[in-house]
């Protein structure tokens, strides 16, 4: 069988997990360290060699807030652009837009809980909710756009149609306080409207994260996609948000209370 270069859906999912795994033990774990540390460190994103250096000769304290930043503003940063566009090519690709937005649903319901109480210490926190709850919306946004699409009618009509969905499913997402809120929503939809040309999506879906500096960075990942879907992994980011999520406060709770 002819070999096919790049990497497989299932390849980038990993390496989205393992990023948003790395992310959230830096937000979980190390901020319980750092938020009681006897420097009153004041945060920033800063990545000179001198601030750096400074920081790691500071002692215990120093050395893990430059890790903190590492694991939060380098190596976190990749997760979420890259769920973007799977999930642009879920959308594409599924035979089933009912079950796979009624998936997403659910496990954004089944996941505020461990994400309140990874993020907040509190079963119930609504000044933040999940990141699934902002790939539903972008998930309707797009099936919205699409059926406004395959409608007949003036092109000036249908973009006004897609415009109100974009504009319903970021209005949503800042007013509930999605993870990402009306950034995720507007990068879901450059992803979208660009589907078919992937130079395209790389190139908007790096501005769409300028605001992350180190975000842009996933997208040298998606310019390595080859279109297949490799391993069978469907469920796995469904299951496994929640799952380390619970066990991330469980070991805060153990260690840092």
């Amino acid at each position: 069988m002819k070999k096919i270069r790049g990497i497989s859906g299932s390849t980038l999912k990993i390496i989205a997990i393992i990023s948003m795994l790395v992310d959230h033990t830096g937000a979980v774990l190390l901020s319980r360290i750092l938020k009681h540390n006897p420097q009153g460190l004041v945060y920033k994103v800063d990545f000179s060699f001198t601030y750096i250096n400074e920081m790691l000769q500071s002692g215990f304290t120093g050395q893990v807030y430059v890790a903190y930043m590492i694991m939060r503003d380098v190596i976190g940063r990749l997760a979420f652009p890259i769920y973007c566009f799977l999930l642009v090519e879920g959308f594409e690709k599924t035979h089933n837009r009912l079950r796979y937005a009624g998936r997403l649903f659910v496990f954004a319901l089944l996941s505020e809980i461990p994400f309140d109480l990874a993020f907040y210490g509190k079963l119930s926190d609504f000044t933040g909710q999940n990141v699934f709850f902002t790939l539903f919306l972008g998930f309707m946004m797009m099936w919205g756009m699409k059926k406004i699409e395959e409608l007949p009618g003036s092109l000036w009509v249908k973009w006004a149609g897609m415009g109100v969905c974009f504009l319903a499913s970021a209005y949503t997402a800042e007013k509930i306080f999605c993870d990402y809120g009306a950034h995720g929503i507007i990068a879901i939809v450059l992803l979208f409207l660009l589907r078919r040309n992937r130079s395209g999506q790389i190139i908007a879906g790096c501005a769409a994260f300028l605001y992350e500096v180190t975000a842009p960075l996933a997208f040298v990942f998606v310019a390595w996609y080859n279109g297949r879907r490799g391993m069978k992994l469907k469920f796995i980011f469904y299951v496994f948000y929640p799952l380390h999520l619970m066990i991330l406060y469980a070991l805060a709770e153990v260690f840092f209370s």
